[in-house]
């Protein structure tokens, strides 16, 4: 299997999804809780819609929080739809485990089912020295030299932002196509630099015209998982920006704000990042693009304010949804 995607392929609208849930996901006795059906619609309906590549199984995507048995099952069904409807989709799927062994074997699994990329945070139980990060990702790279690697740049989840040095060592590897950034600020200006063009470094969707404005040859895609209260607001900025329609690209951006400000992830990431699986399966379900189901152990509660948030920022995409599609 020779190595599918490169960084051109690392472009336009990325969904990061959820692992949609059955209604007995968050009882401690509960196994087998991915909705396979669900999960089917979901992945046909973004590919349907417009979407340019789908990312899973990050955080919110509870790799944290699935068995082996219900990770494969859900990595399975997102092939077997891809495969059928998009096989040329840039797919990335998760494979982050406290320990490298157990990644290798996920992303053995992964090829075996013929899939090209793979979304991918470190191991997490202690912070990575930037020398051991950087060896992470190389013994990776060079025990599957055909597949491509989306890195998972989140800072609280892995103790801290990957190293402008290690994204320049990185950005040697041809495997090491992109990665999942969190936030526009100083240090991106590092990062882009540290790349030099060998590695997509995708921003929020919030973050995308701001980001095309500094670095126009560089910032030719974003990552949302608001795609997944649908997906239409994002896929109307790509085509403004692509377009050169700067005015419509930032009332779109504005728009887009409006629907963060009640959602905690704007105001205190560190905080939000204690309840993210949570209120994140909250904003989905609320605007009513997919059906994500209840989050899974341990992330079953949120404090009332930030839930209330969370379902907020729901109604206000799925108001902009509908603002776009009756305008066109």
């Amino acid at each position: 299997m020779a190595q599918k995607f490169g960084v051109n392929d690392l472009r336009g609208v990325v969904a990061v999804t959820p692992t949609p849930a059955l209604p007995d996901a968050g009882e401690l006795a509960g196994r087998d809780t991915v909705d396979l059906e669900e999960t089917d619609r979901m992945i046909r309906r973004l590919i349907a819609d417009g979407v340019d590549g789908i990312i899973t199984n990050g955080t919110l995507g509870e790799m944290a929080t699935l068995t082996l048995t219900e990770w494969q099952a859900f990595t399975r069904r997102v092939s077997e739809v891809v495969s059928e409807v998009a096989p040329d989709l840039p797919l990335f799927i998760g494979a982050t485990t406290l320990n490298t062994r157990d990644t290798v074997d996920r992303i053995r699994f992964l090829e075996d089912l013929g899939i090209h990329g793979v979304f991918l945070g470190r191991p997490m139980w202690g912070g990575l020295g930037a020398d051991t990060m950087a060896a992470f990702y190389r013994d990776i790279a060079d025990t599957f030299p055909d597949m491509s690697i989306v890195l998972y740049d989140n800072p609280e989840a892995f103790k801290g932002p990957i190293p402008s040095s290690v994204y320049a060592e990185l950005a040697t590897l041809p495997q090491v196509i992109g990665a999942k950034y969190i936030a526009l600020t100083p240090k991106f200006a590092v990062d882009i630099a540290a790349v030099d063009g060998k590695m997509r470094l995708l921003p929020l969707e919030s973050d995308w015209l701001a980001t095309r404005t500094l670095y126009p040859d560089e910032a030719l895609g974003c990552w949302s998982s608001s795609a997944l209260c649908g997906p239409e607001p994002v896929l109307a900025l790509r085509d403004a920006l692509a377009s050169g329609n700067l005015d419509a690209a930032r009332q779109l951006t504005h728009r887009i704000d409006w629907t963060y400000e009640p959602f905690l992830a704007r105001t205190n990431f560190p905080e939000f990042s204690k309840y993210n699986v949570t209120l994140e399966k909250l904003r989905f379900d609320e605007a009513g693009y997919i059906n994500a189901g209840p989050a899974r152990p341990p992330f079953l509660t949120a404090p009332e304010a930030y839930a209330e948030g969370a379902r907020e920022n729901g109604r206000r995409w799925r108001h902009l949804v509908d603002e776009i599609t009756t305008t066109n």
